[in-house]
């Protein structure tokens, strides 16, 4: 059962004793309304026809000259009103709210919630009850609403018409101006180096930028244009310079030092937004900047986790070390960003070591450590990066692909990554090699000839 309001009685100008009326007041009444449901249930409200005339449309309508329908009951005018047994409770605090003064309307306690107002609001469009009307839509427009009550909202609202459109302005599509201006403050807050204390802040900022970047069910919230794109890339430069300032310090200072000045704790911040900031580039397809700054500082970054080899935060730098090389080394190995040969075959010498000795001190780790779900690497990621060194491998001059895999062969590591299928398509392209360039110089020479 929804609760029922609390009535104040009122003077009403249509009442020539000047006594109150109160609804269910026998003796004053004039009108019975009799509410109905289809499950048998009737009950009749003495009420007072000069009140239901003046607030309700529909009273107005029922018990005027117009209408042949109006049956005499013990002097009065009898009112049937049908119903569904869902909402009969919103009939009767319809009913009762007709004798609430405009000033009692205005009391935000006596709605009982967003569901008991928002059934009393679609009873009282129905009765054409423009003081509560306006008082509900009031109340609704107003007070939070949870994600359930949003839904029936949004189901119920738009069939209202006008007068209920100010419920819906929270829900109303953004003016693409507005999008704009919360992204690019967005994009440069979520690029920033805050205080430890707003990191919390900063994490919310960057998964609310992907989500408005993400095509799901719907269509992101802004289309990436070269305004956007302009905007991301000088962020993510910013970013990428303020990283290798941190580069250097970290190379040039004593690790003792580096590590009283929380300074390795900034090293792994900037490697989270790095990872972060790489998603954002891959989807909007500006990954270029991003791969060559990385590319360029590969060496000082491996350098500077074998110098703190020794810090507590040390796996968990690696974990994210490994994230933001591996969406570096898929754009180059799938051709999403095109770099000369010497960077790809110093790529894969830099990382493919890195990779080779940090895979089994992770899995140690997460095996045996109470922080493991903190520093877990999702297995695919170990997967999709083996998968890139074939990719970035087999592209390379055979000679450099002997060479690498000849090293491999060697390693103590040999099971990461497996480079098997390198091996395979190498052994093969080299045996056939003599004959379909032989084949080649012949149909050239053919060609010339003809």
């Amino acid at each position: 059962m929804h609760s029922l309001v609390p009535i104040a009685p009122m003077d009403s100008p249509g009442n020539e004793t000047g006594v109150p009326s109160k609804i269910g007041d026998r003796l004053t009444s004039d009108v019975v309304v009799r509410l109905r449901t289809q499950d048998g249930r009737d009950d009749w409200m003495y009420c007072h026809s000069h009140l239901l005339i003046e607030k309700s449309k529909y009273f107005a309508d029922r018990l005027s000259e117009n209408w042949p329908t109006c049956q005499i009951l013990d002097s009065r005018n009898c009112v049937e009103v049908y119903c569904h047994e869902s909402d009969f409770d919103y009939y009767v605090n319809v009913l009762r709210l007709l004798y609430v003064g405009v000033d009692g309307l205005d009391v935000d306690d006596i709605w009982h919630g967003v569901r008991n107002a928002l059934g009393i609001l679609q009873v009282a469009v129905e009765l054409g009850c423009p003081q509560i009307v306006t008082a509900c839509v009031k109340y609704l427009e107003a007070v939070p609403w949870e994600e359930a009550e949003e839904e029936e909202i949004l189901k119920i609202i738009p069939r209202m018409g006008l007068q209920a459109e100010p419920i819906l302005a929270r829900l109303q599509p953004v003016d693409p101006s507005a999008i704009m201006g919360i992204f690019f403050s967005a994009i440069r807050f979520a690029t920033s180096s805050p205080p430890p204390a707003m990191n919390d802040l900063k994490t919310s900022a960057q998964e609310q930028l992907e989500y408005m970047l993400t095509e799901d069910d719907d269509a992101p919230l802004l289309t990436a244009d070269d305004g956007i794109k302009l905007e991301v890339k000088e962020c993510v430069k910013k970013l990428f310079s303020r990283f290798n300032n941190l580069l250097e310090t970290l190379l040039c200072e004593p690790v003792e030092l580096v590590c009283e000045a929380g300074i390795m704790q900034s090293f792994q911040s900037h490697l989270s937004d790095l990872s972060w900031a790489g998603q954002i580039l891959n989807k909007l397809e500006i990954m270029r900047e991003f791969v060559n700054n990385w590319v360029d500082a590969s060496d000082k970054i491996v350098k500077v986790v074998v110098q703190a080899s020794s810090t507590a935060e040390i796996t968990e730098i690696k974990c994210k070390v490994i994230e933001v090389a591996a969406k570096v080394l898929e754009a180059i190995g799938y051709g999403t960003v095109i770099m000369p040969t010497a960077k790809r075959l110093h790529m894969v010498k830099v990382w493919l070591p890195f990779a080779r000795i940090t895979k089994p001190l992770i899995d140690c780790v997460t095996t045996n450590s109470e922080d493991a779900v903190a520093i877990k690497i999702d297995g695919e990621l170990w997967q999709s990066l083996e998968s890139t060194f074939v990719s970035i491998i087999l592209a390379l001059p055979s000679e450099d692909q002997a060479e690498i895999l000849t090293e491999w062969l060697g390693s103590e590591h040999i099971r990461y990554p497996d480079l098997i299928e390198a091996f395979e398509v190498w052994c093969y392209r080299s045996k056939v090699a003599k004959r379909r360039l032989s084949l080649v110089t012949c149909n050239i020479g053919i060609t010339h000839t003809l």
